[in-house]
C-alpha cells in the first residue's frame, strides 16, 4: 500500500483539523507510522493551538484511511490533494480550502471558465426552465457548468448542461459512494456517462448531514468564475453559495426569473444589493467583456426558447419594479 496516500487520506480523517493545519502536517511526516506516535498535545504543539474537541486515537484514522484506499481503488475514483497539479488554481485561493478532493469522472480542464447556478430546491416551471436554458447556453459558449446536485435548479442545471453538451460537475455534500437525493442518481449516472464529474471533499462513507452542504457550497463558489441565483426564497442554501462567491471575489447575479414573485425574496434582495440581473449567457459574456459567439444553424428545444421568452418577460419586470415601464392593456410601456 502507497505509504504516502495512506498518510495523507489519514490526515484527511483528521476532521478537527483546519486545511493550512493538515498541509502542515503531510510536510512534517513522511510515514504515517511517525504520525501514529503523537499525541493530542503534540499535535497541539505542532499546530500552535489548543484542541478542544475529542480527538479520536490516530490508528484510527489510519485503519478507515486504509478501507478508503480499498474503495477508491476498486470503485474508479481519484484523490487529488491540495498541491496536486490538476487541482484547480481558483480553488487554492478561496479560505480553508479542502485539503482532498475525491473525484469520479473526467477532470476539467483547472483553466476553463465555469459557471455556479444555484437556487430553490422548489422552483416554479419557468425557474426550471431558466436554470435548463443557462446551462444549455453555456455548451454554445464553451464554458462549464457547477453545481449541487439537488433536486430543483441544481438538477435542471446539471440536466441543462448535459442537453447543450456543456461540461458540468456536481459537488456532493456528502461521500462520493452517496448520491443524494436518491431521485437524482440517474442524473449522476449521465453526468459520468457524458463527460462530467462527481466530487466531493468528504471521504467514502459520509452521509449527507445538514451541515455538510452550507460546507460544500464554498466549493461550488470557489471553482466558479462567478454564481447565478435563480428563485432562492429569503432562507435558501443558495444564498450561502452567494456569501461565499462574494467572499472569494467571484462575480454574483440573479437571474430575472427571480423577479417574477415576491416568493423570491433573497434573490431580490442580492438585486437590491448590487448584484446583476441576467437573464442569459450573453449578459453574462458582455458582463466579463467577452465576445459573444455567433448562434449555430442548430436548432434549439422548445424549452431553450420558452426559457429565453420568459427571461425577457421578467426584464420588463424588473423595469416595471423600477418605475420605467408601465403595464398597461396588456402591453408593456416605457415612460
Amino acid at each position: 500500500m502507497n505509504n504516502t496516500l495512506l498518510l495523507n487520506l489519514t490526515i484527511h480523517r483528521l476532521t478537527f483539523l483546519k486545511t493550512t493545519e493538515k498541509l502542515l502536517l503531510s510536510q512534517t511526516f513522511t510515514s504515517p507510522d511517525d504520525l501514529l506516535k503523537l499525541s493530542k498535545d503534540d499535535i497541539s504543539q505542532l499546530i500552535q493551538r489548543a484542541i478542544r474537541k475529542p480527538v479520536p486515537p490516530f490508528w484510527e484514522a489510519a485503519e478507515v484511511a486504509r478501507q478508503d484506499i480499498q474503495y477508491i481503488e476498486g470503485n474508479e475514483i481519484q484523490p487529488l490533494f491540495y498541491w496536486d497539479v490538476l487541482y484547480p488554481s481558483n480553488l487554492r485561493e478561496i479560505y480553508n480550502p479542502p485539503f482532498c478532493l475525491f473525484y469520479r469522472g473526467t477532470w476539467f480542464d483547472p483553466f476553463a471558465e465555469m459557471l455556479g447556478i444555484v437556487g430553490t430546491r422548489y422552483p416554479s416551471g419557468s425557474g426550471k426552465k431558466a436554470a435548463f436554458s443557462l446551462a444549455f447556453e453555456c455548451g454554445r459558449v464553451g464554458d462549464g457548468v457547477v453545481s449541487g446536485l439537488a433536486k430543483g435548479i441544481d438538477g435542471e442545471a446539471h440536466a441543462g448542461a448535459l442537453a447543450g453538451k456543456a461540461y458540468t460537475c456536481a459537488v456532493l455534500g456528502s461521500g462520493i459512494d452517496t448520491i443524494y437525493p436518491k431521485e437524482n442518481r440517474k442524473l449522476a449516472a449521465d453526468i459520468l456517462k457524458k463527460g462530467g464529474a462527481i466530487l466531493s471533499e468528504y471521504p467514502p462513507g459520509t452521509p449527507p448531514l445538514r451541515y455538510n452542504f452550507p460546507e460544500r457550497n464554498r466549493i461550488i463558489s470557489g471553482l466558479s468564475r462567478g454564481v447565478v441565483i435563480i428563485e432562492a426564497p429569503k432562507k435558501s442554501g443558495a444564498l450561502i453559495t452567494a456569501d461565499f462567491a462574494l467572499e472569494q471575489g467571484r462575480d454574483v447575479f440573479i437571474h430575472s426569473e427571480s423577479l417574477a414573485s415576491e416568493k423570491w425574496e433573497g434573490s431580490q434582495n442580492l438585486f437590491r444589493d448590487g448584484a446583476l440581473c441576467i437573464s442569459n449567457m450573453e449578459d453574462i459574456l458582455a458582463d466579463w467583456g467577452r465576445l459573444i459567439p455567433e448562434k449555430s444553424g442548430e436548432n434549439i428545444s422548445e424549452d431553450v426558447e420558452d426559457t429565453r421568452i420568459s427571461g425577457i418577460l421578467s426584464k420588463f419586470l424588473e423595469e416595471e419594479l423600477t418605475g420605467e415601464v408601465l403595464f398597461h392593456n396588456g402591453e408593456y410601456i416605457r415612460r
